[in-house]
């Protein structure tokens, strides 16, 4: 017997597929839970992804910009050319922001269909509900730990792991490292900017602004190179979840044993497929042509119907009897002539 989840042979020293661990006898996808498409939806949310750390890279070296722009507005005595490098600075960030908001939305639809569709996968043992995929995002503190718990189980009765992977722990480090870290160096930002003098008119004043931005760049280095790691191990669980699930769900097989494999299974209802007819011909009754229903019997050709006779009324039928002479003698009889 094979498993048909995984198709490796299977044996019945075991309760489940050593490969895949579904329980034997039991098909890829319990009948009648539903399931959801994961592919297109995690397609977009890796492009969001990886347009995030790209805008976010973007925005980390901007600094260098900010350096150019103070060390010219220092050479000319210009402090127009310091509000432009923060002008820059804030346009930069806005498509980072736009990006980072989509990649969230997209990654908890993503998250939620790929956490339900684990209910219909026999032999998933899922921790978290469903709701949990979103929650877990939003709740202070939970969403320290919760995101990675849900993506952990998701990646284990997916990928047919006992234990979570690697790719979920490297992305939620990374993850933690880019989110705690970019708060830090962004409160720090602006910190060191309100120290800043607002009218330099002397090249220290124009100085502060070089050490400004070559402090932020500094300070920007760790949280990219964790957004970069974190959006790189993201991508790659997404595609790997998604293929792993598409291609157990297209597995799904229409027929089911009605019979229990070990004692204490469950038994699924009886298929009802149409089955191949026999190879013996004895055993098949031969062949009868087929007539055409009809729902008004015949009538035969060589029996016309009888005509319609006309309906003739009682008086019509009886014998009109003709005026008899009374005979003679008999009493009340008019005398003749």
């Amino acid at each position: 017997m094979r498993c048909q989840t995984c198709g490796d042979a299977t044996s019945t020293e075991h309760n489940d597929c050593q490969r895949c661990h579904t329980p034997l006898g039991q098909p890829a996808v319990t009948p009648g839970l539903p399931t959801y498409r994961v592919r297109g939806i995690g397609l977009a949310a890796t492009i969001a992804v990886g347009a995030t750390a790209v805008f976010y890279l973007v925005v980390s070296l901007s600094p260098l910009i900010g350096i150019v722009m103070a060390r010219q507005a220092m050479a000319n005595d210009d402090a127009d050319l310091l509000l432009g490098a923060a002008v820059v600075g804030g346009l930069l960030a806005l498509p980072m922001v736009v990006a980072h908001l989509t990649a969230a939305v997209l990654v908890i639809i993503w998250t939620w269909r790929a956490r339900k569709n684990t209910d219909a996968f026999p032999g998933a043992l899922p921790t978290l509900g469903a709701g949990w995929a979103i929650a877990g995002w939003l709740v202070p503190f939970a969403n320290f730990v919760v995101p990675a718990r849900v993506m952990a189980g998701v990646a284990r009765d997916s990928l047919w792991r006992r234990f979570t992977p690697t790719l979920v722990v490297v992305w939620w480090c990374a993850w933690l490292v880019f989110s705690v870290g970019g708060r830090l160096s962004s409160r720090a930002d602006e910190k060191a900017y309100g120290r800043l003098p607002e009218d330099p008119f002397n090249d220290v004043g124009y100085q502060a602004y070089v050490d400004y931005y070559g402090d932020s760049l500094f300070r920007n280095a760790l949280p990219a190179v964790a957004c970069a790691v974190s959006a790189v191990t993201l991508i790659l669980l997404i595609h790997r979840i998604s293929a792993a699930q598409e291609a157990r769900i297209a597995r799904a097989a229409p027929v089911w044993p009605t019979a229990p494999v070990w004692p204490g299974a469950p038994v699924w209802p009886a298929q009802t497929w149409p089955v191949a007819p026999p190879t013996s011909p004895t055993t098949w009754p031969a062949a009868q042509p087929v007539q055409p229903p009809q729902s008004v019997p015949a009538v035969p050709a060589t029996e016309p119907a009888p005509a319609a006779q006309p309906v003739q009324s009682a008086a019509a039928t009886e014998p009109v009897l003709a005026a008899q002479p009374a005979p003679e003698g008999a009493p009340g009889a008019a005398p003749t002539a």
